[in-house]
């Protein structure tokens, strides 16, 4: 049974889902990717979905969810991209890991629509840096073993 790594955020509308698509790219077979909020939008947000698309991965299936789904699953890893999830956040069984790295959210970003969509690149690249070496981490650990 592979590892599951919930990443969660306070909407589960934009950076968390962004991350999800993310890791799950770079990953590929190694983990179970998730995401949650902490207080669901109940939608995604197109810009999110749109700068995936972008750069060829496809979250527009996905669907804004509660982290109480998850409360009676086997999580081994929970990521919070957001302060307010940070706080939220319960601590779930036999969790192994918890991590916090948090990023703008592009969803408060102010201006022109070229300047809000440059902001929520800006954040879909500096996630996709970060667990994209999350990732490699994890592909090094598992040539290892």
């Amino acid at each position: 049974m592979k590892p599951t790594v919930l990443i969660l955020c306070t909407g589960n509308s934009c950076r968390s889902q962004m991350a999800e698509g993310l890791l799950r790219a770079a990953a590929g077979d190694l983990i179970d990717v998730v995401s949650a909020g902490s207080k669901p939008a109940g939608h995604l947000n197109a810009r999110a979905v749109q700068v995936l698309k972008e750069i060829g991965i496809d979250i527009s299936g996905h669907r804004s969810k509660s982290m109480s789904e998850f409360l009676d699953k086997k999580i081994d890893t929970v990521i919070t991209v957001c302060g307010n999830a940070d706080q939220a956040c319960p601590m779930f069984p036999g969790q192994v890991n918890r991590h916090h790295w948090g990023f703008d959210d592009p969803h408060h970003a102010k201006g022109t629509e070229g300047e809000i969509m440059a902001a929520f690149r800006r954040t879909r690249d500096q996630i996709s840096l970060v667990f994209g070496a999350y990732a490699a981490g994890l592909k090094e650990g598992a040539v290892l073993k």
